[in-house]
């Protein structure tokens, strides 16, 4: 039997606001000693009350707006009850039946066209504590205990673990763009939990599903859904029963294994905070808010396209990172629009590869747009050729000296001298017998080799289109 793939993915992501959700202590958890930024209140403490930071408000109701979701005037923070050593109070504030946002959507790639996946809600919490497991004993840090935290929840429309990784790579520039979180999965500001089931292909109706957790990277989301739902095709193959339950992924393995029978709604005992009144959104603080919402990744491709003539496929990797998109457009407003192309060029090239090996963000790196519009405007003006700005700009990436600096200091400058290109290009003929002999028989590559040979002598440095005139002329004219 044919079956198909049904993922949901519930995506949590930590805010950032300099305060807890519901305390004064700072929400810079991750560089600071254990159980420091503490206080009564996310200890859990009796008799203590929460107060609502605003800031965390303010940025889940943008997060919504950008994911097209309505904004309901009045929201409200529900009790989640369940018993976890991470868990200080025993229970979690969280939000359940009147979510900030809900019935949005946002779209991803898909079989070479666009799919639109709903979002159910956008809703916010408070983080746990976090546990540190040293062999037969664990330690607790209450540090982030508190943390705001958003919970993004999509319906269960995608069905590939390509449209999932897609749909949490959109989403997380989404939120960079918002500035609403550093949105990185390594460091768990931004955590996944899959939810996933199989059924008979055109079949409505949904069989038990597995939540698979513990994922900290796009990889590991794509290669445990994939696993998932492989196992689950074999369970009922071999005549099986799915469950539905928990499930954690193993990396060192590649597989998932159970952790627990899946909770429903009803286990949490959910009812409302009474420690909280329920808020009431002004629809005129929303719509200010909306105003503000900057140029998100699909409008900024789309304008790329418009405005630079890029390609579709240049346009959407550069608005891939909103680091990327920045510098690039820093660079054309320095060079101009007629070079808009040229400069995608090298970013999506040498200059990606660099920060690829090196593993630095763009936003780090040592070499400013304005190095590369330099370096830009000098091969334009034949300064330097092609084979050498590729030395320069690793030397720039490298250093984050100037090309100006870097060519006269390692004497790098294009030569179109003819009389000292016209002694190299005798050199070479002399030679390579072989190839003006092809070329003096109608072999028009033997040409570009000898060009080949005398940019080689000159370490790159000769201006290829006067080496192929001189080498024309001494071979005749041909």
């Amino acid at each position: 039997m044919d079956y198909e793939i049904v993922i949901g993915l519930e995506v949590h992501v930590q805010l950032l606001t300099k305060s807890k959700m519901f305390c004064k202590c700072s929400a810079d958890y991750a560089s600071t000693p254990p159980n420091t930024h503490v206080c009564p209140v996310c200890l859990g403490m009796p008799g203590v009350l929460p107060v609502v930071n605003e800031r965390a408000i303010e940025r889940t109701i943008m997060t919504a707006l950008a994911l097209n979701c309505t904004i309901p005037e009045h929201t409200k923070f529900d009790r989640k009850n369940y018993f976890y050593p991470d868990l200080m109070k025993g229970y979690q504030i969280s939000q359940y039946d009147a979510p900030i946002g809900k019935k949005g959507w946002l779209t991803i790639d898909s079989n070479g066209g666009k799919k639109r996946i709903n979002i159910t809600r956008v809703h916010l919490e408070e983080d746990t504590a976090k546990l540190l497991h040293r062999g037969d004993y664990s330690l607790i840090d209450v540090n982030r205990s508190g943390v705001p935290l958003m919970e993004v929840v999509s319906e269960p429309e995608m069905s590939s673990p390509e449209e999932a990784r897609d749909y949490l790579v959109r989403l997380r520039n989404i939120l960079r763009y918002l500035g609403v979180s550093t949105a990185n999965m390594e460091e768990g500001s931004f955590r996944c939990d899959a939810n996933i089931s199989i059924r008979p292909v055109a079949s409505k109706e949904f069989l038990p599903k597995a939540e698979v957790k513990n994922m900290n990277s796009f990889k590991a989301v794509y290669q445990a859904l994939k696993y998932e739902a492989g196992r689950q095709r074999e369970v009922l193959e071999e005549g099986g029963e799915l469950v539905q339950e928990t499930r954690g992924w193993i990396e060192e393995t590649g597989t998932t294994v159970t952790q627990r029978t899946k909770e429903y709604a009803e286990d949490y005992r959910y009812f409302p905070e009474p420690d909280l009144p329920p808020l009431v959104v002004d629809p005129a603080w929303t719509e200010a808010m909306r105003a503000r919402l900057p140029e998100l990744p699909d409008a900024r491709r789309d304008r790329f396209m418009a405005q630079y003539g890029l390609p579709l496929y240049d346009a959407n990797i550069l608005t891939g990172s909103k680091g990327m998109a920045d510098y690039f457009e820093d660079c054309v407003e320095l060079v101009g629009p007629g070079k808009a192309k040229m400069a995608s060029n090298w970013l999506l090239g040498d200059f990606s590869r660099l920060l690829n090996v090196t593993s630095t963000e763009i936003e780090n790196a040592k070499m400013s747009p304005k190095h590369l519009a330099d370096m830009l405007v000098l091969m334009d003006a034949g300064t330097i050729s092609g084979p050498t700005a590729k030395a320069v700009l690793e030397e720039m990436f490298q250093t984050g000296k100037g090309a100006s600096a870097i060519i006269e200091e390692k004497k790098l400058s294009q030569i179109s001298d003819a009389g000292e290109l016209g002694q190299v290009v005798k050199q070479v003929i002399a030679d390579n017998a072989g190839a003006v002999a092809d070329y003096d028989s109608g072999k028009q590559q033997a040409l570009m080799f000898l060009v080949g040979q005398v940019m080689k002598a000159t370490r790159g440095r000769a201006n290829p289109g006067a080496v192929k005139e001189i080498i024309k002329q001494e071979l005749g004219g041909k």
